[in-house]
């Protein structure tokens, strides 16, 4: 019984460590963060983004859009730079505040005049001459050098971040990013933790060199294609250059502010202070751009319709202006949280827009640290929960769980602009559902057939499938309750087994002892010890059995029956037959664990166990193999015989109990026996009474008629005692036995 409560508390902790173990996995993961689990999590970012974006573009910041219509209005790109510089000029008189070209001018214009009279000379030795043609229109990129140098102009060139064979382009007159540091000690320079890039395509230095200034336009996706994030700073050669939208921004505000300042910890960099505005950073210097929408959320004006003078010029007043391409064949398409086909150039429009009204997407460091504690809490709440709780609330505390971070990380990012991921802690909740519960209900089984494996040598398979259905029924506190307890015992065992072996005694007792317990458990009873040769069961417990008086008298009279086939096989094996005697009593006892708090079983106590004791021990007495007290009579079949034994005092005990045998119908000799019995009636009705003259001549004719019987001689002698020393005043009938 002890093995069995052990079993059943070992089951939730099985869960919890299960639990626990996978909530420690999942912590691991997330500090390691394989690709695929950061794919996820990127998904989940975009879905949260989705979900929280505003429509509200910065009417300050616009775009000129070199679009499908501007090309075929005005041929295939590229088009000629003195067109381009038009362009740029036509922006310029508008009144843009700053001009950022998200188009790389890497190589000379081959559509210049003297270009093409270079390479006519040189392939087909012609020599071709322009009538009519000013000299500053001889050289595309002088003229666009010379647009360039009017204004606030801001070129675009591009980083390789991986090395390659790539031809070394000169470098040196790009601009790089002043700064101002602000760090801690031991943090060291912003270029250790910034992401490097290996070669680049400038602008042609005679464009670098007129222009304002000059800015990176490529970045580096996500595993999965998007544009989540920007680095607004990137090293190359030991030096610190922006990108080209941070680059236009400040050209807008050149002279307003003092130079950036980047703020730096042990961990990396923290943030980047454009003049009032602190710009939250990761460690490596990105920026998470907080998109307003899908692709053309901003103003955008077709090239062509500057070109042509079909536009409204306010729409260009005091702007910040990036000139770039939506057109599908000029490959600046992206991906964003929000849109499959996002203009390139709308990114620059979207960063400056994130800055120039603070609204930004923030990652402190803190948010990791909050995110380990919700995976924990997470982890832990709901293998508690699996492992303890009702079945019933595992589901409504899965589901509150679940909507409480995911809702919380909606309400983080969209009414604080913090983005704190539930991923990890929803994928814990969700493993520990799945996987714990999957696990109880493995163990489950394994209890339940630990309960059927365990309990079937101690109670009936009915009363296992009532604990395996209702085990909340189990009390094992100890209750106080009717029960009905047998006692059966081998008569004169000692005396016999004198003359077996301790290895053919062991070998008899377990042959006797396992048709007997068959028949306890088959009729709902529950084993309690084995006391040497002797046997202790008792009836409606742990669950309750319905009619356990009746239950307990079949299954003696079935262990009775047995005996017949075991003696034979006793008489072959042993040389010995043997008989039991059998006691039932049925009364209130305490049930429940009896012991030590280290060594405990499951047992029942009181004065009505003693008595069934003592019951048992009375069969050899009055010679017959089963007693019951009377107050089990009235719970037994009417249909079966009932033959008074007597009224007695036990030993240890002052009130007396009426015991009586019974006898099953059904059997051939019933009629006879009906007929000895009703004779034993009408004779100890006269001994009751006193008549014990009357009494003993009738006993005496039963034991002459049923020599076989014990109890007849047993009253004939008591009326013959009391005839020559009659009772005392007062006499109850009552026979006192002063011997267990």
């Amino acid at each position: 019984m002890i093995r069995i409560i052990k079993k059943i508390q070992q089951v939730q902790w099985k869960v919890a460590l299960a639990g626990l173990v996978l909530t420690l996995t999942f912590c691991c993961l997330y500090v390691i963060k394989p690709a695929y689990f950061q794919l996820l999590e990127n998904k989940l970012y975009d879905v949260f983004i989705s979900q929280t974006h505003k429509n509200l573009s910065d009417s300050r910041v616009t775009i000129v859009d070199i679009d499908e219509y501007s090309i075929q209005r005005f041929g295939q790109w590229p088009w000629p730079r003195y067109r381009v510089a038009l362009l740029l000029k036509k922006i310029q008189a508008a009144g843009a505040l700053v001009i950022g070209c998200d188009i790389l001018f890497g190589e000379p214009d081959a559509t210049s005049p003297s270009v093409l009279q270079k390479n006519l000379k040189q392939d087909l030795q012609l020599n071709m001459g322009f009538t009519g043609l000013p000299p500053k229109l001889m050289d595309n990129d002088q003229l666009f050098a010379d647009v360039l140098g009017t204004g606030p102009f801001v070129l675009g060139y591009f980083f390789y971040f991986q090395k390659g064979d790539m031809r070394q382009r000169d470098s040196s007159t790009l601009p790089a990013l002043k700064v101002s540091l602000v760090s801690g000690p031991g943090t060291g320079g912003p270029w250790d933790y910034l992401v490097s890039a290996q070669k680049v395509i400038p602008p042609l230095p005679i464009l670098l060199d007129k222009a304002f200034g000059a800015g990176y336009m490529n970045a580096e996706t996500d595993s999965d294609g998007v544009l989540r994030s920007v680095p607004l700073m990137i090293d190359f050669k030991g030096r610190i250059y922006p990108h080209l939208s941070l680059a236009t921004l400040l050209a807008a505000l050149k002279g307003q502010i003092p130079n950036p300042i980047v703020k730096m910890t042990s961990s990396g960099i923290e943030s980047m202070k454009i003049g009032d505005t602190i710009v939250p950073l990761s460690r490596n210097g990105a920026m998470l751009i907080n998109y307003k929408g899908p692709g053309f959320t901003y103003p955008f004006v077709p090239a062509a319709r500057i070109l042509e003078d079909e536009f409204n010029p306010g729409t260009l007043q005091g702007k910040v202006v990036f000139v770039g391409s939506s057109a599908a064949g000029l490959m600046d398409i992206r991906v964003s949280p929000l849109d499959d086909n996002f203009p390139g150039v709308e990114v620059n429009a979207t960063i400056v827009d994130n800055i120039l009204n603070q609204d930004f997407i923030h990652r402190p460091d803190w948010a990791p640290g909050l995110e380990l504690i919700l995976i924990l809490a997470w982890g832990l709440i709901s293998t508690l929960c699996i492992g303890w709780a009702d079945a019933r609330l595992t589901l409504p505390v899965a589901l509150v769980l679940g909507g409480v971070v995911w809702y919380g990380g909606i309400w983080s990012l969209k009414e604080q602009q913090t983005w704190v991921s539930p991923f990890f802690p929803m994928l814990v909740l969700m493993a520990n559902f799945s996987v714990l519960n999957f696990f109880k209900f493995w163990f489950s089984e394994k209890k339940k057939k630990f309960y059927r494996t365990a309990f079937s040598k101690y109670v009936s398979k009915a009363v296992v499938d009532q604990i395996i259905e209702s085990p909340e029924k189990m009390s094992l506190e100890g209750e106080e309750k009717e029960m009905s307890i047998m006692f059966a015992d081998i008569r004169n065992f000692s005396t016999m087994s004198e003359s077996l072996t301790s290895t053919q005694v062991t070998m008899l007792l377990n042959d006797y002892f396992t048709p007997m317990t068959k028949s306890i458990i088959k009729h709902q009873g529950t084993l309690d010890k084995f006391i040497g040769d002797a046997v202790m069961c008792f009836w409606n417990a742990p669950l309750d059995v319905k009619n356990h008086q009746e239950k307990a008298v079949r299954a003696g009279f079935e262990m009775l029956n047995s005996l017949e086939a075991l003696n034979k096989k006793f008489k072959e094996k042993f040389g010995i037959q043997i008989d039991i005697g059998i006691g039932i009593h049925s009364g209130r006892c305490r049930v429940g664990n009896m012991g030590t708090a280290d060594l405990f079983d499951y047992t029942l106590i009181g004065d009505n166990v003693n008595l069934a004791s003592r019951l048992e021990g009375l069969t050899k007495y009055y010679g017959v193999r089963l007693i019951v007290s009377q107050s089990m009579t009235g719970h037994l079949p009417a249909t079966w015989l009932f033959q008074e034994l007597d009224q007695v005092r036990v030993k240890g005990k002052i009130k007396p109990v009426g015991i009586c045998t019974v006898f099953l119908p059904g059997k051939k000799n019933e009629a006879h026996l009906k007929t000895e019995i009703d004779a034993y009636e009408k004779a100890l009705s006269l001994y009751k009474n006193q008549r014990f003259l009357d009494a003993e001549e009738l006993f005496n004719a039963l034991v002459l008629q049923y020599p076989h019987r014990k109890i007849h001689a047993i009253y004939r002698d008591r009326c013959t005692i009391f005839l020559k020393n009659p009772p005392e005043d007062g006499w109850d009938g009552v026979f006192t036995h002063t011997t267990k």
